[in-house]
């Protein structure tokens, strides 16, 4: 997988990266900024998702985002996560230059005025209650997170920890977390499509280059310490089913760790021939859901086992069915053939996952957030690296009890 590219860092430490696709006529935009929820204060989280919604309120040039860029032609969206937050556009290859002209604008005049604050934070408190709190199985997140970080900012989801934080968020606050944060040296640009890079470095000089950088210091977040022993918690809920959620913690997603995992969770659970199905669904009847994934943060992240328990199965049983399976790969080697088939799986993923312009324009950009986009050729490599013995040694590494957080989500009778 080679997805090439040209990049150049402007005066003000914006970094430009083009990468030229001539089977669409439609030009991808990818403006990453290095903000997520963990740059918060603990007392004011939900902050960098409340201000990715107020990003789409408008400044005074172009009052309103969307009716610009929809009647050009293109579309945009946006998203949130623990490590950064992400703006995204396709337009037609002519009107490209618009997508730099109000992200320039936006990037330094929004308007955050009392009245759009209100207005977006009743949004974003509803979309807390909708999404995690009236939802089955919603706050699930909600409860793990402060359960498996005791200090470091993934405690909370990028929501935020309550609905409080939001609604007493202070307007200053806002102001000045997007002045300190939305700033060039804090950007990464990405445009993919029937584009010359000379081109996009031109009007990226031109609609960018003008904004002095922000100075932003490197950040210095509390490490989280080793879990030395398990961690457990119930909730009795109004769910249709029982639900077992074991989390371990790893490495961060540079790390070989995470290459390692990716391919053990393809192994437990991807399809109906994985281990977990077979095994656990079909031959037991213990589940009748089973996964196993990885979160994929920048910073050390948690390899995840969620399981909906079958009626009449107690959460031991289910447990020392799922132990069986981890003591399983800790004691002998998959074979070459089941390695082979979740690698093919895997490298057909990659392959879907970057195939459209907007699809390696985001990639881009979060690897070379992650320390160079060059790494994002060099993925499949890393995966086909993996063998049984370093799986083995991860599972007996991390898969430990002593390493485990429990929720026993059960459903109320």
């Amino acid at each position: 997988m080679n997805i090439p590219f040209e990049k150049k860092v402007l005066a003000n430490g914006l970094k430009v990266l083009v990468h030229k696709d001539t089977t669409t006529p439609m030009a991808a935009f990818n403006l990453l900024y290095d903000v997520g929820s963990k740059d918060e204060h603990p007392s004011h989280t939900g902050l960098a998702h409340l201000l990715e919604h107020l990003m789409f309120g408008g400044t005074r040039r172009f009052p309103d985002f969307d009716e610009v860029i929809e009647g050009a032609g293109g579309e945009n969206n946006a998203f949130t996560n623990n490590d950064f937050t992400n703006y995204y556009l396709q337009m037609p290859k002519d009107r490209l230059e618009l997508a730099f002209e109000v992200e320039s604008d936006r990037m330094r005049n929004l308007v955050l005025s009392p009245k759009k604050v209100g207005i977006q934070k009743d949004v974003v408190i509803e979309e807390f209650k909708e999404r995690y709190l009236n939802r089955p199985y919603g706050d699930v997140d909600l409860l793990l997170r402060p359960l498996c970080y005791t200090r470091h900012p993934y405690a909370w989801a990028t929501i935020g920890k309550e609905t409080a934080h939001i609604a007493d968020m202070p307007i200053a606050e806002i102001k000045s977390f997007y002045n300190r944060y939305y700033r060039p040296d804090n950007a990464i640009l990405a445009v993919a499509g029937p584009v010359e890079a000379e081109e996009v470095f031109a009007l990226s000089e031109k609609w960018f280059g003008g904004i002095p950088a922000g100075g932003l210091s490197p950040r210095t977040l509390t490490p989280e310490p080793e879990q030395t022993e398990a961690r457990r918690m119930e909730v009795v809920r109004d769910v249709p089913y029982s639900t077992l959620y074991k989390v371990y913690h790893i490495g961060e997603r540079m790390s070989p760790d995470f290459y390692v995992f990716d391919l053990i969770s393809d192994l437990f659970s991807n399809g109906k021939s994985s281990r977990f199905y077979v095994e656990l669904v079909k031959k037991q009847r213990l589940f009748n859901e089973l996964d196993a994934y990885v979160s994929a943060d920048i910073e050390p992240g948690t390899f995840y086992i969620r399981g909906r328990l079958n009626e009449g199965v107690g959460y031991a049983e289910a447990e020392a069915a799922l132990q069986a399976q981890i003591d399983t790969l800790a004691t002998q080697l998959p074979p070459e053939h089941e390695l082979e088939k979740i690698k093919n799986k895997l490298e057909t993923a990659l392959l879907f996952s970057n195939l459209k312009a907007l699809d390696k324009a985001t990639n881009l950009c979060y690897f070379e957030l992650m320390g160079g986009a060059g790494n994002l050729s060099a993925e499949m490599e890393k995966y086909a690296a993996v063998d049984g013995r370093r799986m083995q040694a991860a599972v007996k590494r991390y898969l430990r009890d002593e390493n485990a957080t429990t929720l026993y989500y059960t459903a109320k009778s």
